[in-house]
């Protein structure tokens, strides 16, 4: 009976490797779609603020989508991808082949969807088992933004990015005040850095007035003499053709920053489109300019190299 059983715990495991080797090669073009979730990848970008232990509950497997620690040892679907997981793997799955009530894993809710704090071993065998609940011990983690269970790290962030859209639209007024612009990024945080910015440029222009303005106005006078100006020049230098996949809002906020940070280290008297330039020759790629005088120059160290080397 115990090889019998042995037997088959080690053929489910050799199954679940299998499924987890062809899933691999189905998706060479993006690995990203077999990776499971870490856990404190998704807390960086949600921020969550409190937990709350809710106590034992029946989870479906399909809703647990990641791990706390163990997220590099199994694929998106918890099948095994090491080979050093096949003994605790066959003893969990021989405990399920025999009917042996296991212990209530232990799961972090987050938007909707479960990650693994203990218990990833018995996820993956019940997966393979084709079970389609199992008893959890669950704390939930707050989360304003609901996510889906065929969640990556590319559209998590593409969830986040878009709910903090929305509200800052919500809290600004922002596409009924200026409607000709359309502030997009592709970090979180970004909108909530614009609102202090605006809240900033509010305060410096009460300073010299003796009414408050109101905020429409405030909103309106930020992109007129702080936004708009810098994205001009970013358009009229042509720079963002040097941070590719980005777009003029994140350049404002970066070029701000450094801006900033040359005022205070260089010279207080440093302009932004100085410094929208500097930022681009630092950290932006290459013009073609450049590159194609790069390739020049190695052709010809090359071709230098080789005529040396006759003699």
């Amino acid at each position: 009976m115990d090889s019998a059983l042995e037997q088959l715990a080690t053929e489910d495991f050799n199954r679940a490797r299998t499924h987890e080797i062809i899933g691999r090669i189905l998706s060479l073009m993006k690995p990203s779609n077999q990776e499971l979730l870490s856990l404190n990848e998704v807390k960086e970008v949600l921020k969550p603020k409190s937990e709350t232990y809710r106590g034992l509950q029946t989870i479906s497997i399909e809703k647990i989508v990641g791990s706390e620690g163990r997220y590099q040892d199994f694929n998106r679907g918890f099948l095994p991808k090491r080979e050093h997981l096949r003994g605790r793997w066959t003893n969990v799955d021989k405990a399920y082949i025999k009917d042996i009530i296991l212990p209530p894993i232990r799961l972090y809710e987050i938007g909707g969807v479960y990650f693994v704090r203990d218990g990833n071993h018995r996820v993956s065998v019940a997966k393979a088992q084709g079970v389609y609940a199992i008893d959890a011990e669950v704390t939930s983690l707050t989360s304003e933004v609901q996510l889906p269970t065929d969640m990556t790290r590319a559209n998590l962030r593409r969830a986040v990015i878009e709910y903090e859209r929305k509200r800052f639209l919500v809290e600004t007024r922002f596409d009924q005040l200026v409607p000709e612009e359309a502030l997009l990024f592709t970090e979180p945080g970004r909108y909530d850095e614009v609102t202090q910015h605006i809240h900033g440029h509010k305060y410096f222009i009460n300073q010299n007035r003796s009414e408050e303005i109101a905020w429409e106005q405030a909103v309106r006078s930020w992109y007129e003499n702080v936004y708009r100006p810098i994205v001009r020049v970013l358009r009229r230098e042509r720079l963002l053709s040097r941070f590719p996949g980005r777009t003029h809002s994140d350049l404002y906020i970066w070029i701000v920053k450094h801006w900033h940070f040359l005022k205070v280290e260089c010279n207080p008297e440093y302009g932004v489109e100085q410094a929208a330039v500097d930022y681009s020759e630092r950290f932006g790629r290459p013009g073609l300019r450049q590159r194609l005088m790069s390739l020049v120059r190695a052709t010809l160290g090359r071709f230098t190299d080789e005529r040396g080397g006759e003699g």
